[in-house]
């Protein structure tokens, strides 16, 4: 793996000399904001050596290198899952590829489905914790046994709050349960799920954040809660639904994130 994520380095090295500060890893239908970098440089993931492509629909598959208001930033505009048929080590290559950067930061998104019925559509919710339902790890087969006790970041969690409510965004707080998917839940999963502490359900992001966690990267987590869960509400649930709620809510989103990353990133 070391070997892969070296030969990674050396074609990005040969395509941009930007040095990011911080990274930002791009869910569902959030992939746009990447798209306002300024002297911004795309690389498709499709042509970095060892990088595992990105097949679902909303998800670009572009590494972009460039600045934010002065904050130089590398984003992962699509991200691969676990679903695609990749390992955990594969799905979280690009957390090695920003640290091996120079990254010690990190802003991850996802689009979920909200599994509690305080946190509804349109909801920006702030992750404060995490359960791995995949039944897997991106460290199976080696000996980092990583400490998970905070995975995002504590220090970052009241001061984005008071941020949000700066902005008049109403920023939710929950945790994230993430199981394996493509499938979405069955009513009774989610009545699980909810019973368990999940508040909302997605099909990514743990993976990631452990590799983050056992490589020393801070690291912050926003979902988009574009749905409720099976059973909450009578409508059926489809993946351009989905992409469809984010693309309402992006402009709540963008703002958020953009003054994450001047007030925390610079």
């Amino acid at each position: 793996m070391n070997k892969q994520i070296k030969e990674s380095l050396e074609f990005i090295r040969q395509k941009t000399n930007i040095r990011p500060c911080a990274a930002l890893i791009l869910g569902s239908g959030l992939g746009d904001f990447a798209d306002t970098f300024d002297k911004s440089v795309k690389i498709p993931t499709a042509e970095i050596p060892h990088y595992p492509r990105s097949t679902v629909a909303g998800h670009k598959g572009y590494l972009v290198f460039g600045f934010h208001q002065g904050v130089s930033l590398v984003a992962v505009q699509g991200r691969t899952h676990y679903y695609e048929g990749y390992s955990m080590e594969q799905v979280s290559f690009v957390v090695e590829i920003i640290h091996a950067l120079g990254v010690e930061k990190l802003l991850v998104t996802n689009a979920a489905g909200s599994t509690n019925p305080r946190i509804v559509p349109g909801d920006l919710m702030l992750i404060t914790d995490q359960v791995n339902f995949l039944f897997a790890s991106p460290l199976r087969g080696s000996a980092r046994f990583t400490d998970m006790s905070n995975p995002y970041s504590k220090e970052y969690i009241d001061a984005i709050d008071k941020l949000a409510r700066s902005l008049n965004i109403d920023l939710k707080k929950g945790v994230l349960w993430t199981s394996t998917g493509p499938t979405y839940e069955t009513a009774s999963e989610v009545k699980m799920i909810h019973k368990f502490g999940g508040d909302a359900a997605s099909m990514s992001t743990v993976p990631e954040v452990i590799m983050a966690n056992t490589l020393g990267i801070k690291t912050i987590g926003i979902s988009c809660i574009t749905n409720f869960a099976t059973g909450m509400g009578k409508e059926k649930l489809t993946h351009e639904d989905v992409t469809r709620t984010a693309e309402l809510v992006k402009e709540k989103f963008i703002t958020l994130v953009s003054h994450i990353i001047t007030e925390h990133f610079a």
